[in-house]
């Protein structure tokens, strides 16, 4: 039976929303398929508004990969903002997909991608909206497979009552595997139920299916053991990873957004994994190991996009993009090759240690030239060390110096506040550091109108890191120390003014902080705000600390623990942390070495150029570090003329 477009009752709700475009669908390389010609069907998920969600790389991927399979359809969907919420529970309308407008429900996999804890609330929304019951536990035969993936999905312990599974690592072989299974499963009559399917699912290894596992507690509220309640279901999950990226080569044909979005571009994923060793870096650690993609293989991909889209700016993506082994050759055969079109180039931002003047001329050569955005992270030397991120304040000033001197005027500096050991001290040398970035420009430059904008977020600890077992600041505590930098900036008659500050408050991370390294128990905390209408917590105006603290409050205390018990409290070695039975392949005794080395303030190389260090993930794998140089060249594309 083909399912109906919602899409008739959706439109006379249109003109009474914020930016009805985001909901219309039809963009530029979108896909619609047959319904009755497929026998898989994936509606595919970000979490967030369209505008945050459609540049989603992620998703991007998934959509094109599930849509070049014969009888597999996949479509998209995004949060709908509380305006068209409201009218589409007073006209009955349900979650929807923008490529055909087909209700959420009536798929087989609901696929969710978190790349952040903040989006919780706004799952259960959408599975309110879609029909689905929110826990797994009440959902029947006909109810999609809520499935979710990302960054968040490493410790899915605070969404176990409400997904029906949880895929670590990357996506694009897993969909296909977990396709074939929906797909035999449902050939052969769906025998045993949901549950049959579930387990199917979870014998692989790959798939975390949590109503197979129980979780024991002991007396102080530590978890005792995470034991599987089914024979066949293995003691640890793996993560999946795709080993060559060349043969990957997605999105071929990226999605053009109707509506204005966070990123108007192009991007290619030009590596992933990172082996920098930050301590604090959740994505570096999860993604190990390093995979590069070869020069010519960015630049078919940088070709084919461009062809498809008409963008005129390229972001070569990666968690280091400056480390990729021939970085200098992208930027310039790039820069060579569409020199004439005056397609720009961008790099999300760079290391410091990494930057060369030369790579960014190349990359400003036919686009505009914004500004510079470096991430010290710590603001003294010894933090940084704590950290693990090796740049000193010499190659900071040494690197804004080159920049200054070559026509920039503008450079942005990131930092965290509230990294583990951290004192007063550390953060007030953020206004030192920027005092003489400012100097050094003026210097340079002989102009006075150099500006650096320092901007602060604060530290979350997440788990699969060394920090997983650190303490969180208190928001009142990250809250006095900024406010001290503050003051410390705008007391500086000879550079303050030129000092741009920009910061997050402490409240946010103690939210994330309660989720990122939550257990099942803080899934009544994420049901309580959700039905007291929190939403879109990611967005400031959004955002209600003191709802999150009352919904907590109540949720937790039948439990025996609070907010303060989940993020300002450290974890000893023999802790049963809710993750340990999901394998990001690192090892934990390593993680808790590294943890001490953080301690100690010995810093540790990047295993690409050093020894092994025995994190564990090329053994646990089966992988290696996949680095070139190739050797090749990036060629001038040339016209072909046929006659």
């Amino acid at each position: 039976m083909p399912v109906e477009s919602v899409f008739p009752r959706l439109e006379a709700l249109l003109p009474h929303v914020q930016k009805p475009i985001q909901y219309v669908g039809g963009e530029l390389n979108s896909t619609v398929k047959d319904w009755d010609a497929c026998d898989v069907r994936w509606a595919l998920m970000y979490p967030d508004a369209y505008e945050v969600g459609l540049p989603n790389q992620g998703v991007m991927i998934l959509y094109e990969v599930l849509n070049e399979r014969e009888g597999v359809l996949a479509e998209r969907t995004y949060s709908v903002w509380p305006d068209l919420e409201k009218l589409m529970r007073e006209h009955r309308v349900p979650q929807f997909t923008v490529d055909a407008h087909r209700p959420v429900g009536a798929f087989d996999v609901f696929g969710v991608s978190f790349s952040t804890e903040l989006g919780y609330t706004n799952l259960l929304t959408a599975l309110d909206l879609a029909g689905i019951p929110l826990e797994a536990k009440d959902r029947d035969l006909d109810h999609p497979v809520v499935v979710a993936g990302g960054h968040a999905a490493f410790n899915p312990e605070p969404i176990a009552d409400f997904v029906d599974c949880a895929v670590l690592g990357d996506g694009e072989q897993a969909v296909l595997e977990i396709t074939e299974i929906v797909r035999a499963w449902k050939s052969e009559g769906r025998p045993d139920g949901r549950d049959g399917l579930l387990l199917r699912l979870a014998k692989t290894g790959g798939v975390y299916v949590p109503k197979f596992y129980d979780v024991e507690y002991l007396e102080d509220g530590r978890i005792a053991r995470v034991v599987p309640n089914r024979s066949g279901v293995p003691w640890r999950v793996t993560k999946h990873t795709v080993m060559d990226l060349d043969e990957w080569p997605y999105p071929k044909q990226p999605l053009v957004p109707l509506a204005e979005t966070v990123h108007e571009r192009m991007s290619v994923e030009i590596f992933r994994g990172c082996t920098r060793g930050c301590r604090f870096c959740q994505a570096g650690m999860i993604t190990r190991p390093v995979r590069e993609r070869s020069i010519t293989g960015i630049g078919d991909m940088v070709d084919k996009g461009l062809k498809n889209t008409g963008f005129e700016e390229v972001g070569l993506l990666s968690l280091s993009s400056a480390d990729h082994s021939e970085i200098g050759d992208i930027a310039k055969g790039l820069a060579d090759r569409y020199t004439e079109d005056k397609i720009g180039l961008s790099l999300p931002s760079t290391r410091v240690d990494a930057f060369n003047i030369d790579l960014a001329n190349e990359l400003t050569r036919n686009g505009r030239r914004s500004g510079l955005t470096f991430a010290p992270e710590g603001g003294s030397e010894r933090i940084r060390k704590v950290i693990n991120k090796m740049v000193s304040e010499d190659d900071l000033i040494r690197t804004v110096a080159t920049a200054y001197g070559n026509g920039w005027r503008q450079v942005k500096l990131y930092f965290m506040c509230g990294l583990p050991t951290e004192t007063d001290d550390d953060v007030l040398q953020i206004a030192d550091m920027a005092a003489k970035v400012i100097s050094k420009g003026r210097e340079v430059s002989g102009a006075n109108d150099i500006r650096c904008t320092v901007s602060i977020g604060g530290f979350v600890p997440k788990p699969h890191t060394p920090f997983q077992w650190a303490p969180q600041l208190s928001a009142e505590e990250t809250d006095a120390r900024l406010e001290k930098l503050r003051e410390k900036i705008r007391a500086d008659k000879r550079y303050g003014r030129s000092i741009g500050f920009r910061y997050h408050d402490g409240k946010p991370g103690i939210v994330e902080g309660l989720l990122s390294r939550g257990d099942r128990r803080t899934g009544d905390v994420i049901r309580a705000v959700y039905e007291a209408g929190g939403r879109f917590d990611g967005w400031r105006e959004h955002f209600s600390y003191d709802l999150w603290m009352e919904c907590a409050g109540r949720a937790l205390a039948p439990h025996g623990v609070d907010v303060d018990w989940y993020t300002t409290r450290e974890r000893s070695y023999e802790e049963v942390l809710p993750w340990d039975h999901l394998d990001s392949g690192l090892d934990k005794d390593w993680l808790w070495e590294d943890w001490q080395d953080a301690l100690d303030e010995t810093e540790v190389e990047d295993c690409r150029w050093t020894p092994c260090f025995d994190c564990g993930v090329c053994p646990a794998m089966d992988t290696s570090i996949q680095t070139g140089p190739t050797g090749k060249k990036l060629l001038p594309l040339t016209v072909v003329n046929n006659g």
